[in-house]
């Protein structure tokens, strides 16, 4: 198992095949990114590997940050995430990664915060159908309906589909195979659709659960 990459999503556009067809794909900027920290067994308890991704100005940055990042002798960066790695002596503090480390076809795993819907209504949030239309309907169309029984047990049960926050969620698509690679501009271009709105970060890593493994 080796690190992933951090990105930014673009959008989404299309390719086309050689027989006409049409194939939707979402175009990542992933990398370059720089290796700030190394952790082991033997300190640690775990192996992985602590990457940064697009510089920042010193200004913005506070003083134990400035310190960390000085320590690797790499700029500051301002997203910072980890990956767990199989050996993490196989890379270096300061290395760079970059989207060359992708092959086309391959599969991979994509996590981002998915976009933010703010307080939402059952009908919405979980795709309940409503309630009648006509027929003595009185200000019931979009109401979630019974949420429970009645004297037993008198409550309604916890983790109940119900109206409320909807979106911002961590969620990880598995398995989406990359249609091209970019390795002028740092693109990765995906089939199908990845969690996150236009310009939101997200995680690229080698699939983990692919029936080819």
């Amino acid at each position: 198992m080796r690190a992933g990459m951090i990105g930014r999503k673009l959008g989404m556009t299309r390719l086309f095949t050689e027989k006409g067809e049409a194939i939707p794909v979402t175009v990542l900027q992933v990398g370059p990114c720089s290796v700030v920290m190394l952790k082991n067994e033997t300190d640690h308890g775990y192996s992985a590997v602590q990457l940064g991704f697009e510089d920042v100005k010193l200004t913005r940055a506070a003083k134990p940050q400035k310190g960390h990042f000085a320590k690797a002798n790499v700029p500051v960066k301002k997203v910072l995430r980890e990956f767990k790695v199989t050996d993490s002596a196989t890379y270096e503090v300061g290395q760079t990664l970059t989207v060359t480390d992708f092959t086309v076809d391959a599969l991979v795993d994509v996590t981002g915060e998915t976009i933010g819907k703010g307080f939402a209504g059952g009908m919405k949030r979980w795709g309940f159908k409503g309630g009648r239309a006509s027929h003595g309907a009185h200000r019931t169309h979009r109401s979630n309906g019974s949420i429970g029984q009645c004297q037993t047990p008198g409550r309604a049960y916890k983790n109940k589909k119900m109206s409320g926050h909807m979106g911002t969620d961590t969620q990880t698509i598995l398995n989406l195979k990359v249609a091209a690679i970019d390795e002028e501009k740092n693109l990765l271009v995906i089939k199908g659709s990845v969690p996150g709105a236009t310009g939101s970060v997200v995680y690229v890593r080698d699939a983990t659960r692919s029936a080819t493994q």
